[in-house]
């Protein structure tokens, strides 16, 4: 496997789109519930855990910035392969494929299980998956700018939700936010680790880097990304410790999806259905970039086509995904994946970033040679 990736020209993208890729994907299945993990650990101060976890984030991304930077045109697999040679490259990389199919199926099977709580209980497992799975593959054939197209259309067609925020925040109450300051580092920093699963997603930086066509200009759309993100976990967090109570918020599964219920309209008795039926818009793109992944991931790995593995891959998560659908199962899948994608994601790139200085201090040393060869 080449170490840099060669990508025709036709089939690049702009930097500028990163800035849609990496805050859309961040946007998924886990907002919807994500306040009520961190007040589980830092109570009323959990938007100082919010506030913690974004500046993580922004390190994790400065080291994963600094680390392509090093290489011409290569993406994790490659730099991997680099680092630690062949087997162990490979190894790892499947290890990031992995982690990928797990995310894919947790996205699939916890929206399935929102729509059944929230819209139609008696909601056929099947049914949906293979209408999901359908959308996934026909954009996944269209390739990486197919991808992006979507992105960019869908984030313009969801971002309206955020004005139906304007209703609860009519209805907060300030003195739920007293006393301030009084977590400690420990509890921030598990509420911080609390929003892992929600955060996830923008190590897809690692696959798509060398894809970019102007890749000066890749750190202010990474994090202007981040900073968006962020903003957006930050505001329902404080929205939802304002708006419910201590006992509401830990009692209720989706609380950001529960504050729109609060919207009023004459013709719209429960706008909550529509909000849900919008958040495919938002739940579809993620699976499209994650599948991409996947396939693209596996062929430069093992050489299989990205056709192959897109149906094969398909067929098993519509089998896996039409069988899970008992809650606890579901939320077992969900905290594996954000405990397994913490370390992968989170940590794994600021491990990589003394390895890849030590290679690069050792091939100056050697006068320029590449010693993995």
């Amino acid at each position: 496997m080449d170490i840099n990736v060669k990508v025709k020209s036709n089939l690049r993208i702009q930097a500028f789109y990163l800035f849609f890729l990496i805050s859309f994907i961040q946007i998924g299945v886990g907002i919807m519930g994500v306040p009520r993990f961190i007040f589980k650990e830092s109570q009323q101060d959990a938007w100082i855990s919010v506030i913690l976890a974004s500046c993580f984030i922004v390190m994790v991304i400065s080291a994963m910035l600094f680390i392509l930077k090093q290489y011409e045109n290569a993406d994790i697999l490659g730099i991997q392969t680099d680092l630690f040679g062949k087997w162990l490259g490979k190894l790892l990389g499947t290890i990031y494929i992995i982690h990928f199919i797990l995310a894919f199926l947790s996205v699939i099977i916890t929206y399935i299980e929102v729509l059944k709580i929230f819209i139609a209980p008696n909601l056929n497992n099947f049914v949906v998956a293979l209408l999901l799975l359908s959308l996934v593959v026909y954009s996944v054939r269209g390739g990486l700018q197919a991808i992006v197209g979507v992105f960019f259309l869908f984030f313009f067609l969801s971002i309206w939700l955020l004005g139906l925020l304007v209703e609860p925040i009519r209805f907060m109450h300030f003195n739920h936010f007293q006393p301030m300051f009084q977590a400690s580092f420990t509890e921030l920093w598990k509420g911080a680790k609390a929003t892992s699963y929600t955060f996830m997603g923008f190590e897809i930086l690692f696959f798509v880097y060398p894809f970019i066509q102007n890749k000066q200009k890749v750190r202010f759309p990474t994090y202007l990304a981040i900073i968006w993100s962020s903003m957006i976990v930050l505001i329902l967090t404080v929205i939802s410790i304002g708006y419910f109570s201590r006992d509401q918020l830990l009692k209720l599964e989706w609380t950001v999806l529960d504050m729109f219920k609060i919207q009023n309209l004459t013709f719209i008795e429960r706008f909550d259905y529509i909000v849900i039926a919008e958040w495919m818009m938002v739940v579809v793109p993620n699976m499209i970039l994650l599948m991409w992944a996947i396939t693209y991931g596996i062929k430069r790995l093992y050489q299989v086509k990205q056709k192959t593995t897109l149906y094969i891959l398909a067929i098993v998560i519509l089998i896996a995904s039409t069988f899970i659908d008992d809650y606890f199962l579901i939320r077992k899948i969900i905290d594996s994946v954000a405990e397994f994608g913490f370390w992968i994601v989170y940590v794994y790139p600021l491990l990589l970033l003394p390895m890849v200085l030590i290679k690069k201090r050792w091939k100056r040393k050697s006068g320029g040679r590449d010693l993995s060869h």
